[in-house]
């Protein structure tokens, strides 16, 4: 494995093995980046849960805690993930009837050395997995989706913007 050409990928050493990245000569600055997904179901489900008629009580209000409380976990749950000061968090649920069911969004900033989109990736996902188990009872055939990185700021590889 040692005469394998050096790997773009930064989480690899020169010998291909797993490394987390060094980012101390790096400048802090601003980073934010901003995830989406989506939660579709039924019609019946979708309406339950935007009047707040089900067996768990707030599905939304639950779900826009998770996805806050799992964006501060990041570091802990993905594997060479730098745990970051985060100074906002912002998960929205936003219905959508012609899904039917719900737009996740999360925006996560914060001043450092690397970028957040592990952070925003990971507020939505949980937020759209907290959404299905606070519903399942009335609906077990719903699906998450779309899942993504819509834009990014600060760092050294730049802006991006889907």
């Amino acid at each position: 494995m040692s005469n394998q050409p050096k790997s773009k990928l930064s989480h690899l050493n020169e010998k291909g093995e797993a490394q987390m990245v060094d980012v101390s000569s790096k400048k802090v600055t601003r980073r934010q980046a901003v995830a989406k997904g989506e939660i579709k179901m039924k019609l019946e489900t979708f309406e339950a849960i935007k009047t707040g008629n089900t067996p768990k009580g707030d599905v939304l209000g639950t779900a826009k805690i998770a996805g806050i409380m799992a964006a501060k976990q990041t570091a802990n749950l993905i594997p060479l993930c730098h745990s970051l000061p985060l100074h906002k968090i912002d998960v929205n649920l936003i219905p959508d009837e012609t899904l039917p069911g719900y737009h996740i969004e999360a925006t996560v900033i914060t001043k450092a050395e690397t970028g957040v989109e592990m952070e925003a990736l990971t507020a939505v996902s949980v937020a759209a997995l907290t959404l299905y188990d606070m519903a399942k009872a009335l609906e077990k055939s719903m699906k998450i989706d779309n899942i993504r990185l819509m834009s990014k700021t600060g760092g050294k590889s730049g802006d991006y913007t889907v």
